[in-house]
């Protein structure tokens, strides 16, 4: 009954819809304009553009007005306006989709209409091309964002939320978000200089793709950029760049692409820092600590460069800071679709990637005064000194006074290195059509998805005692009552004690998916209904081993057992537990879209997909002793209902979706100290609203999305049981006035205060983003971009919010990054 209420709703607004759209059609023309405007249509704005066709997530591509999914395109033109630090930043202004991309470059919070998220993109896969980055979004320290770069080899950027996405993409019940790039269709290219005016950085990207002779086209584009980036972390953490390029092949039924991908890039770890919050859980206020500029500044610094560490070899394993997200992929894949006659047409999909990298940042443990810090490592009467920095060696006088703040933070270091996350994919797909003039046509698709995922990793975590600055910021060290040093150079210890030595690990599993599929599609006349299934064979092998004590090491070699080497976790890897298990599971969509009139369309759909848990099974005791898992733990499943309708306009569109979504989830977070396991159920209600308008020059477009979510079950802490997930309102808007010779605009992108769990809220925030261009000459063009120009504080994650507004005032968040202005010359040919 509850899907035929919620398609019963949009009725009316169908007719209302449909009702405007014949007034404007018989509404008088405008006399001319008195400048030369561009964008006088919504046909000018290529992404609410109903007519294009998306071939994400579907086994035969449609319009957006003729399919019962719900998607939205982002072109490549579009993407400058909200002033993006990364992939995942793009994907704000996305209506449905809720994106926390306030890490840098890499492991983004990602989700959709309400599911839940835990450090990464869980329920939703990132592809480039039409195939998986990695086959799973929230690997811990490696999730998909980290190894996806934005630049100017992408042509758009399709989405599909929920519906088809649980049976066209293994893992993705929530949706599938697909970078696809230039194929050299359009010959010509461009070059771009940007360089940061209030910050340090400074990025060239290019591309240029074309014919080769009269059958064939290659495209070409890369980037490459250097400097501290957006926050104050002392030295070049921003270097590297990529290389893209495909070239094509046409024949007379059909084409033939291969394809190749170099990343090679160094950004910093945001992690969350020090800052106050006061007042209630309810309604706290959030300010930045004296000396910590919760905007701009960062707990990384020049004068905390170097880690040693033991790996899970035995072997002493040097790290220095600066790495970061250390991203490294070498990828070659290819394409081909034959149409064979008679109705057959077969398409094929490949990719080998060799990827691999590291990730290495500070994470505040325990923010508090710094005389207590010192007592709680050295005993009563412990005192500090400079361990590094300009005053490396000097005693700490004033602890109380110390930076404005007297405080001090308890530091572990997460250097995890990606020693081998490659991973191999093909899907093939085999499509029949019949064509009727009774029956209509009708097109059914056999396909195959074969996938293999690699993931290696060894975790090799130690403490740290920093000084809460934002700014160059000097380890300490602490010396105890009878004057004996306790720490090495600011280092408290090897691994973490303070959080049970979680977190020195090693693993080397490997995850295999096979999954054949079956899609049906019929459409006649006004119709179209589309039926698919998805069975999913996922098999884990592997090992994987912790710490299993602690013994004194010299580790840094020097002859001696200093105090953190009397204590040094390491990982035997005779104790290491196995990996042996396979489980299966079916997922289905049934979608339905009725075009009412030419501009005005219904759809409905129904749907259940599954997605597979992968590493973060381990270490939480999800796995039993003889490396198999039951099902329950193995598999989360997501259920949706989902309806709404699709009209346009001359010079508006808009695009409206109800949705219901439950599900079943399993997950560990490494950096909840209190529930580090989870096992809960999750419902969400809501509405998404795509829209646009346009009249001469002057377009706006935006989104807004509301969600009702809540944890409905809670196996292992049922208090949490109806307890809000998520912000009950996201909302995009973008203003743009373009003429021939130039452009400016505001892009806002804002959030009502969102739950943490346990009692505190993340307070409301809206970020201002301004963009303004100018057309030096033919194909010369200046732009100015502004990254939330208002500094605004917005906080995206707070892991120590279930205890809430602490007395002090002192905790740890995460916040969008402050005020930054970028200039690009760029040039089209």
């Amino acid at each position: 009954m509850a899907r035929f209420a919620l398609l019963g709703s949009l009725v009316p607004a169908a007719l209302l819809l449909g009702d405007l759209a014949r007034a404007e059609d018989s509404a008088p023309s405008e006399g001319p304009a008195q400048v030369e405007p561009i964008g006088d249509s919504v046909q000018d704005m290529p992404g609410m553009d109903l007519d294009a066709v998306v071939v994400t997530a579907t086994a035969n591509p449609l319009t957006r007005i003729r399919s019962s999914a719900s998607g939205s395109v982002v072109y490549a033109e579009e993407v400058p306006h909200s002033a993006p630090s990364s992939a995942a930043d793009i994907l704000r202004n996305i209506p449905g989709i809720l994106a926390q991309a306030s890490g840098g470059e890499g492991n983004a919070n990602i989700s959709v209409r309400g599911l839940p998220q835990s450090g990464g993109a869980k329920l939703v896969q990132l592809q480039e091309d039409g195939l998986p980055v990695l086959a799973f979004g929230d690997i811990n320290f490696a999730t998909a964002d980290t190894f996806l770069r934005a630049d100017y080899s992408v042509d758009r950027i399709e989405v599909i939320r929920g519906g088809s996405a649980a049976t066209f993409a293994s893992n993705a019940p929530g949706g599938v978000i697909n970078f696809i790039s230039k194929t050299g269709e359009i010959a010509g290219g461009a070059a771009g200089y940007s360089h940061g005016l209030d910050f340090d950085q400074q990025r060239v990207d290019f591309d240029y793709g074309g014919p080769l002779g009269e059958a064939s086209r290659f495209h070409l584009g890369g980037f490459y950029r250097r400097g501290e980036g957006p926050r104050t972390v002392g030295y070049a953490a921003e270097r590297g760049g990529q290389l893209k390029g495909n070239l094509t092949h046409e024949l007379d039924n059909g084409y033939v692409r291969v394809n190749f991908k170099v990343l090679d890039d160094h950004t910093p770890v945001y992690l969350p820092v020090p800052i106050s919050i006061t007042g209630s859980n309810g309604d706290p206020h959030v300010r930045s600590l004296p000396g910590f500029d919760v905007l701009h500044g960062a707990m990384q610094s020049r004068h905390f460069r170097k880690d040693i560490a033991v790996g899970g070899d035995g072997k002493r394993f040097v790290t220095d800071l600066d790495e970061g997200y250390e991203a490294r992929t070498q990828a070659i894949g290819a394409e081909a679709s034959f149409r064979l006659g008679e109705g057959w047409r077969v398409d094929n999909k490949f990719r080998f990637a060799a990827i691999e990298g590291g990730f290495i940042g500070p994470y505040p443990a325990q923010v508090a005064r710094a005389s207590e810090l010192a007592s709680a490592i050295g005993g009563p009467g412990a005192t500090l000194r400079y361990a590094t920095g300009p005053r490396a060696g000097q005693p700490v006088t004033d602890p109380d006074g110390l930076n404005g703040n007297g405080l001090a933070v308890r530091t572990h270091l997460f250097n995890t290195s990606l020693e081998d996350m490659g991973n191999i994919a093909n899907d093939f797909k085999l499509t029949k059509t019949f064509d009727s003039a009774t029956l209509g046509t009708t097109a059914v698709t056999l396909g195959y998805f074969k996938s293999r995922q690699d993931i290696v990793q060894d975790w090799h975590w130690n403490t740290y005692l920093l000084e809460v600055r934002g700014k160059d910021a000097a380890l300490l060290d602490v010396v105890d009552a009878g004057g004996q040093l306790v720490t090495q150079g600011g280092l408290v210890a090897y691994g973490e004690p303070f959080w049970s030595n979680c977190c020195v690990r090693t693993l080397d599993v490997r995850y295999r998916t096979d999954a054949p599929y079956l899609a049906v599609n019929w459409e006649k006349n006004a119709f179209n209904v589309d039926a698919s299934l998805r069975y999913d064979i996922a098999r884990a092998s592997g090992r994987y081993a912790g710490a299993s004590g602690t013994m004194a090491v010299d580790v840094d070699g020097d002859g001696a057992i200093e105090g953190p080497e009397q204590s040094v976790p390491v990982v035997d890897s005779r104790d290491a537990r196995p990996v042996d298990y396979t489980h299966r599971y079916l997922s289905y969509s049934l979608g339905v879209n009725y075009l009412l009139r030419r501009d005005l369309a219904l759809f409905a759909r129904v749907s259940e997909g599954g997605r597979a848990n992968a590493d973060r099974l381990l270490f939480g005791g999800g796995v039993r002793p003889d490396g198999s898992v039951s099902a329950r733990v193995a598999i989360n499943k997501v259920e949706q209902i989902e309806g709404g309708l699709k009209w346009r306009g001359e010079r508006a569109r808009v695009f409206l979706t109800l949705f219901q979504a439950r599900t079943k989830v399993t997950d560990q977070d490494i950096t909840s100290v209190t529930s580090r396991f989870t096992d809960r159920v999750y419902l969400a209600r809501g509405a998404e609203l795509e829209a646009a308008w346009a009249w001469r020059g002057l377009t706006a477009s935006g989104g807004l999305t509301y969600t009702d979510g809540e944890i409905t079950r809670d196996e292992i802490n049922p208090a949490n049981e109806g307890q809000q997930i998520n912000p009950r309102f996201v909302y995009q808007l973008t203003l743009d006035y373009e003429t021939e010779k130039y452009g400016a605009g505001v892009n806002v992108i804002g959030t009502t205060r969102s739950p943490v769990g346990g009692g505190l809220w993340l307070p409301a925030f809206t970020q201002v983003n301004l963009f303004a261009s100018y057309r030096l000459s033919d194909g010369l063009t200046l732009s100015l971009v502004g990254h939330n120009v208002f500094d605004t504080i917005g906080l995206t994650e707070a892991p120590n919010g279930a205890a809430g507004v602490t007395a002090d005032g002192l905790n740890t968040a995460r916040s969008i990054n402050g005020r930054t202005i970028a200039a690009t010359l760029r040039y089209d040919f």
